[in-house]
C-alpha cells in the first residue's frame, strides 16, 4: 500500500470530486487492488474509533460513565470491520444491479469503485465518534456529503445519463441504510452498545441543482470552501513541482480537513481551569480534573466538574476544546440540522440559537436533565444533574464565564 498515493486520493475525492471521478473511472484494477490499497484502510477507521469510543471513552449518562470491557471492545471492533468490509462489496452488487433501471451500463468493478471512494467522507467522519455528543453530528454531515459524492459519481462510474443520477442515488442510499442497520444491530449484539442513525436534510450551502456535472460552489469561509481552496493549493503545487511548496499544501490540507483551514492546538489544562469555578449555582465544587489527550493525530483538552449542594443533588460541568477538531466542528455546524424527541417521559433536541449548536435531554421521571452548547464551533460545554426543570439548567450554563471562553477561540490557531 501506498501511503502519499492514499492521501492524495483522499485529499482529492473529498475536495475536487468533479475531477477525480473520471480519473478513477478510467483507472485498471481489480476487486482484490481496491480491497488492500483503499477500503481495508479506510473502513478501519469506524472500527477503531468506535472501540476508543466505547471500551476507553465510554457513554456518560445520570453522571455514571459505561465502557465496555477490553474484550468485548476488541471483539465488536473486529466484528464491525469485518462486516464493513463485506458491506462495501454487497453494496457494489447492488449498484451494479440497479444500472440498468437509471439507463447505466453494468460493470461490477466500476460499481465497487463508486461504493470506495463515495464512502470516503463517511469513513474519515467517524472519528468524530471519540467526540463527546456532537460527534454523532460530525458523522452526520459526512453521510450527507459521501451521499453528495455518491451523486456525482454514478454518472461517471455507471455510466447513468444526469437526468437519472437523483433517483438512482436515493435508491442506492436507502439500500446502504438498511444494510447499515443491520451491520449496526449485530453490532450492538456483540458489544452490548446501543446503536441508531440520525437523518436530516441536505445541508445549506451547497449547490445540488442542475446535472451532476454542474459547478458546485461552496463558501468560500465554510468548511468545505477552505477544503476546495485548500485542494486548488495543492493542484497548483503539484504542477510546479516545487517540493517546499507541496509541503505547504499538504500542511493546509490537513489544516482544512481537521482545523478547517488551520493548525490548531488545544488549550492547556490549566487554560480551562479559570471557566471551572469553585461554586455553581450555589453548589459547591468537590472535585475536579482536567487533561489534555491526542488521539488519532488530534488534540482535544478536557475539564470536568462535580458540585453538590451538601446533601443528595449534584451538578456534573463538563468543558472540553476539540483544537485540532475544529474543523470537524465546523461541519457538524455545517450540516444545517434540527433533531427533536419526545416521549411520555420527556425530550430530546438539537438546535441552532444565536448561531450556537445547542443540546438539551431532559427526563421528567427522574428530573434529570442536560444542556450543551457549542462555542466558536470549538468549545463544548454541558452540564448535567437534578434539576427543577430544563429552564434551571439553562440558567447554569448562562452563569458560567461564556463569553470568555469563547474569546479564546483564536488561541494555539497557527494560520495556513
Amino acid at each position: 500500500m501506498d501511503t502519499n498515493k492514499l492521501i492524495d486520493r483522499a485529499k482529492n475525492i473529498l475536495t475536487t470530486p468533479k475531477s477525480e471521478w473520471p480519473l478513477i473511472a478510467d483507472e485498471t484494477t481489480t476487486v482484490a487492488d481496491l480491497y488492500k490499497n483503499w477500503i481495508i484502510w479506510l473502513a478501519a477507521i469506524p472500527a477503531v474509533a468506535g472501540f476508543i469510543k466505547n471500551t476507553l471513552i465510554g457513554y456518560s449518562a445520570f453522571g455514571v460513565t459505561i465502557r465496555t470491557s477490553i474484550g468485548s471492545g476488541i471483539s465488536g471492533a473486529i466484528f464491525s470491520y469485518a462486516l464493513s468490509l463485506a458491506l462495501v462489496y454487497v453494496m457494489a452488487l447492488i449498484i451494479n444491479a440497479l444500472a440498468p433501471t437509471f439507463n447505466g451500463q453494468k460493470n461490477q468493478i466500476q460499481a465497487l469503485k463508486t461504493v470506495a471512494y463515495a464512502w470516503t467522507a463517511v469513513w474519515i467522519a467517524n472519528i468524530g465518534l471519540v467526540l463527546p455528543w456532537v460527534g454523532m453530528l460530525v458523522i452526520l454531515a459526512g453521510l450527507i456529503y459521501s451521499i453528495y459524492l455518491l451523486y456525482l459519481g454514478l454518472p461517471t462510474t455507471m455510466k447513468c445519463p444526469p437526468e437519472k443520477t437523483a433517483g438512482y442515488t436515493a435508491l442506492s442510499v436507502v439500500c446502504a441504510i438498511v444494510l447499515g442497520w443491520i451491520v449496526a444491530l449485530m453490532t450492538a449484539g456483540i458489544t452490548g452498545s446501543g446503536a441508531g442513525m440520525m437523518t436530516g436534510g441536505m445541508p445549506s450551502g451547497m449547490n445540488m441543482t442542475g446535472s451532476a456535472h454542474n459547478d458546485t460552489t461552496f463558501d468560500k469561509d465554510s468548511w468545505l470552501g477552505k477544503m476546495e481552496a485548500a485542494g486548488k493549493q495543492m493542484e497548483a503545487a503539484e504542477k510546479s513541482g516545487d517540493a517546499d511548496a507541496q509541503n505547504k499544501a499538504m500542511q493546509a490540507m490537513m489544516g482544512a480537513v481537521l482545523g478547517g483551514g488551520d493548525q490548531i492546538e488545544s488549550l492547556a489544562p490549566d487554560a480551562l481551569k479559570p471557566f471551572v469555578p469553585e461554586t455553581l449555582a450555589g453548589f459547591k465544587r468537590t472535585n475536579f480534573s482536567a487533561e489534555r489527550n491526542g488521539v488519532m493525530g488530534m488534540q482535544m483538552t478536557t475539564a470536568r466538574a462535580d458540585y453538590s449542594d451538601g446533601s443528595n443533588r449534584t451538578l456534573y460541568l463538563e468543558i472540553s476544546d476539540t483544537g485540532s477538531m475544529k474543523g470537524l466542528m465546523g461541519l457538524a455546524g455545517w450540516a444545517t440540522l434540527q433533531t427533536e424527541k419526545e416521549t411520555e417521559y420527556g425530550y430530546e433536541r438539537v438546535h441552532k440559537q444565536g448561531g450556537r449548536l445547542i443540546r438539551e435531554e431532559w427526563d421528567n421521571r427522574s428530573k434529570y436533565g442536560k444542556y450543551g452548547i457549542v462555542l466558536g464551533e470549538r468549545f463544548l460545554v454541558e452540564v448535567s444533574g437534578e434539576a427543577s426543570s430544563m429552564d434551571e439548567l439553562k440558567t447554569v450554563v448562562a452563569s458560567l464565564n461564556l463569553a470568555g471562553l469563547e474569546a479564546l477561540k483564536g488561541q494555539g490557531i497557527k494560520r495556513n
